[in-house]
């Protein structure tokens, strides 16, 4: 199977400019392709894991990946999406943001001897001259046809600043700079992008007479047709800070049957027949795939080693088997008690499984808690802390967990 059969087959390949160029380039490792991350968080998160997995399997088949760091952009904020205008950054937010990205995307991409290359389109965009621009690209550009954008119609309703109305702009010039600098032909994104990397294409051949070309990928979404990568305390993280690998690996363990195959399909190196064998699993045998989606995932973010704690610390929770050693966990002092002991719903928010009284309040009167495999009714219930020594094992609904000791 070649490398563009095999990502039609993953199910990865939502649109492409130029199908036969495209299947020529990458299945004879020619393509020098770009895929931009806006560094508008000081970590990247399972939103760009698809892209950053297609950057692999891309540079594996012999192609060049360009990172695009987008120091620039990030300035005017892309409009893709969303219903209102994103907050500012300041340039030292975004110089940090572009750091941490550097750090993460070598897990993924091997950066040596030429092999790829991380640029950040600040170094073009920053020093831009406003005249010259609009000389020299704005009449490249028809906005009548912009404002039929898809990444646009959202934010027209509610009312679209001309400093977002420029992002497609300068995404198309980030496309010819790095064409011209670099022999990149082609730019993938997610299909969110499709109108701003049409820009690109067209302007390099407006410009420059010549051809580039364009594939989105589709975004990774779950049977409700929603996002993944999102729970109820917010974005799953690739830092280890923000998103612990016991929670990245929970994360993946727990998600809907339905969509399981599709992930390991779309987001795991295992081959497509060991995967196409799995598609038959029901019960516990589709808990096992589950499983190996978990590790998989968990080990290519955060290695071997902590994919198998974090397995290890799951079959101790789950299976009554393996260690609890890796599960998050909270150590208390005796500064934290209060008489002598404390009560569920402290617990619940000092170990951050709530992010407040009334919702740990709330939680427990729901039975959505427990303590030991206790279920906990009543929000009065005192811990003392020779319990604490012990050591409690709290959980809030099907994927909150957290072990508590006291000092």
């Amino acid at each position: 199977m070649t490398c563009y059969d095999e990502l039609v087959a993953r199910g990865l390949i939502a649109q492409v400019t130029d199908e036969k160029e495209i299947r020529e380039l990458i299945n004879n490792g020619k393509a020098t392709f770009y895929i931009g991350f806006d560094p508008t968080a000081d970590s990247l998160h399972v939103g760009h894991f698809m892209a950053l997995c297609l950057m692999k399997r891309l540079q594996m088949a012999g192609n060049k990946p360009i990172a695009l760091i987008g120091g620039g952009t990030a300035m005017i904020g892309d409009p893709s999406g969303r219903t209102d205008m994103r907050q500012m950054m300041t340039v030292e937010t975004i110089q940090h943001n572009c750091e941490c990205f550097k750090k993460q995307m070598s897990r993924f991409i091997d950066f040596s001897e030429g092999k790829a290359t991380m640029v950040n389109n600040a170094d073009w965009l920053m020093g831009l001259n406003y005249i010259e621009v609009l000389r020299e690209v704005g009449p490249h550009f028809s906005v009548n046809r912009m404002l039929t954008a898809e990444c646009y119609k959202q934010r027209m309703e509610r009312g679209l600043s001309f400093l977002e109305f420029n992002y497609m702009i300068m995404q198309s010039y980030d496309f010819f700079m790095l064409f011209q600098k670099y022999g990149c032909n082609m730019q993938f994104g997610g299909d969110d992008q499709w109108s701003n990397m049409l820009g690109g294409t067209e302007l390099i051949r407006r410009k420059l007479g010549k051809d580039a070309y364009a594939m989105t990928i589709n975004l990774l979404l779950n049977s409700e047709g929603k996002k993944m990568g999102k729970t109820q305390s917010g974005a799953v993280w690739l830092d280890p800070e923000k998103t612990s690998p016991f929670e990245f690996f929970q994360y993946w363990r727990n998600v809907a049957d339905a969509d399981v195959i599709k992930c390991l399909k779309m987001l795991t190196f295992l081959p497509l027949e060991e995967i196409e064998k799995m598609e038959s699993w029901e019960g516990s045998e589709l808990n096992k795939a589950k499983e190996i989606l978990a590790f998989e995932l968990t080990k290519l973010v955060h290695g071997e080693e902590e994919a198998a704690k974090a397995l290890e610390a799951s079959k101790a929770l789950f299976a009554g088997a393996g260690s609890l050693e890796n599960m998050p966990s909270t150590e208390l002092t005796e500064a934290d008690l209060e008489n002598g002991g404390l009560d569920i719903v402290s617990l619940l928010v000092k170990t951050g499984l709530v992010s407040s009284r009334g919702d740990g309040r709330r939680n427990v009167e729901q039975g959505g808690v427990s303590v030991n495999d206790e279920k906990v009714t009543d929000f009065k219930k005192v811990y003392s802390a020779a319990e604490l020594k012990e050591g409690l094992i709290i959980k809030k609904g099907k994927k909150g967990f957290n072990r508590v000791t006291l000092c």
